[in-house]
């Protein structure tokens, strides 16, 4: 059984590199593939302890850049450090875990077939529990995204979104799994037919080749400002005045950038003490509006009162709350529209549960106290076009972007600042996530960053141009507005949905009506 769980964890190292190093890109397949091997051979106890190894391995290795953010801005040791990455990778290995379980639990008592027939339901369903949990989801490089590389293949998330993908790829750990089983085991091969045709249909789709994706043209331009401002965890009174010299840079950047007539300004993230309370930061963005003629989004702390605050107290004013946001500045330099962030960053923008968590004083008091915005709003400015603004985190959560494309946003403007992740391979996994966000919502996406990636996406999710990382410039994209609806977006998760519905089927058939019991002769410890 040792042995057996020790190739467990060794799958999970196996999927978590197709995370880190792109040649490793399609390994999770032949992973997962393992790990439903061993839950359609052990109990599902045991099974549990497998997909609870596979998963731990699986997220140190994927998230191995959490640590490195915890030790360098949240001002921890080392093994600090360590422990927290043990402890998320522990809570995410549940899940999994979780997968295996229910794999076993329905092989038991209605055979291998049917179990793998099963298990990619399993797999998405536990996805999006992991998605959709309260206030700490974190669908973090979701199985999907290993295949999303293939311009043809992810194409597929048009219609299903990312879970589509998952689906996919867990069918071929089903197919995998089915060659390593013993051939005793499994009785009725035709009922593995649905599994052959989706992967032969899946084989087709990628012998298509990116050259059969279409190439959108594109009649619009906008300017992406790279700021590459060096990320501190805080920052004194005078820091516009210490940092003129390099708000000039970027102010004459963007203004230059009118020579190639953008319709469009974007800076990234909330990089530095942005405020629009701060009149120095005020003036010069009113100047960079008026003097590039074009609309000037940037991120920015914006300062104002929460409505809570108001109902509970009307004794008078509330006080005034940070929140992450987007600000649209006109031409003539005037305010006409703000986006809140809605989906903070748990433990990183805000704490929850703070009452409950006061044995962690000290690691959290680096933490963020801002405060979460509650529309999904679209900007509609002047000069025609509706577009969305998503910030940073939001990015990786399918059906919350999706909210600006069902509220009739036409572009996608994702801005972020990735230089908390220092030179890791986050970065590089919080692009490939965003990148199917252009592709279920068939809309163009601008992307602008502190320190990179800075790029434009095309509605079937190719690069069209792309700024080195870690240097200050602008960019000038293509991009254009676009009015129709995926199926994706008119109907948001409904194949997640139906994978958990499924997922439950299995269950409870197999619970009600099982074929089979645990037996010492069923069994392979």
């Amino acid at each position: 059984m040792w042995q057996g769980l020790t190739l467990a964890a060794v799958a999970g190292l196996v999927h978590g590199c197709a995370y880190v190093w792109p040649v490793f890109s399609w390994s999770p397949l032949l992973a997962v593939g393992v790990l439903t091997a061993a839950a359609c051979t052990w109990t599902p106890r045991a099974g549990f302890l497998a997909g609870f190894l596979y998963g731990l391995a699986f997220q140190i290795v994927a998230l191995n850049w959490i640590s490195t953010v915890v030790r360098l801005h949240g001002d921890q040791s080392a093994p600090v450090a360590a422990v927290v990455l043990i402890l998320m990778a522990a809570v995410l290995a549940v899940f999994p875990a979780a997968y295996a379980c229910a794999v076993g639990f329905v092989r038991a008592r209605n055979g291998a077939v049917r179990a793998l027939i099963a298990a990619p339901c399993f797999w998405v369903a536990f996805e999006f529990t992991q998605t959709n949990l309260p206030a700490i989801g974190f669908p973090w490089n979701l199985l999907g995204y290993s295949i999303a590389g293939n311009l043809a293949v992810v194409q597929i998330a048009s219609w299903t979104g990312i879970h589509g993908l998952s689906f996919v790829a867990a069918a071929a750990g089903s197919a995998v799994a089915w060659t390593v089983l013993d051939a005793k085991r499994v009785r009725q091969p035709r009922l593995l037919l649905p599994l052959l045709v989706l992967m032969s249909l899946a084989g087709m789709v990628m012998a298509m080749g990116d050259d059969r994706v279409p190439k959108p043209a594109a009649s619009r331009r906008a300017a992406l400002v790279q700021t590459n401002l060096p990320q501190q965890p805080t920052y004194g009174r005078d820091w516009m005045l210490e940092h003129a010299t390099e708000m000039d840079q970027l102010e004459n950047l963007s203004v230059s950038a009118a020579g190639h007539s953008p319709d469009l300004i974007i800076w990234p993230e909330v990089p530095a003490p942005f405020y629009f309370l701060e009149q120095r930061f005020a003036q010069r963005a009113e100047r960079i509006a008026r003097n590039a003629g074009s609309h000037f989004l940037v991120g920015v702390v914006e300062w104002h009162p929460d409505p809570r605050d108001a109902a509970r107290d009307a004794s008078g004013p509330a006080p005034l709350r940070p929140y992450n946001s987007a600000v649209l500045l006109g031409p003539e330099g005037q305010r006409e529209f703000v986006y809140d962030k809605i989906h903070l960053v748990a433990f990183g923008e805000y704490v929850p549960w703070r009452r409950w968590l006061t044995f962690a004083g000290k690691l959290l008091e680096m933490v963020s106290d801002f405060h979460a915005g509650d529309e999904f709003r679209v900007a509609a400015p002047r000069g025609g076009g509706k577009f969305g603004v998503f910030i940073c985190f939001e990015a990786v959560f399918p059906n919350e972007v999706r909210q600006f494309t069902a509220r009739g946003a036409e572009l996608l403007i994702n801005i972020s600042n990735d230089g908390w992740f220092g030179r890791s391979s986050a970065p590089d996994q919080h692009l490939a996530m965003a990148r199917v966000r252009a592709v279920e919502n068939r809309r163009w996406l601008l992307r602008a960053t502190n320190t990179g990636h800075t790029v434009a996406v095309d509605p079937y999710g190719r690069i069209v141009a792309r700024l080195a990382p870690d240097r200050r410039g602008v960019l000038v994209v293509p991009y254009d507005f676009r009015r129709d609806l995926t199926l994706y977006a008119r109907w948001g998760d409904w194949f997640a949905w139906l994978c958990a519905g499924l997922s439950a089927i299995f269950l409870g058939v197999a619970r009600l009506i099982g074929e089979k019991q645990y037996g010492k002769s069923e069994i392979r410890n």
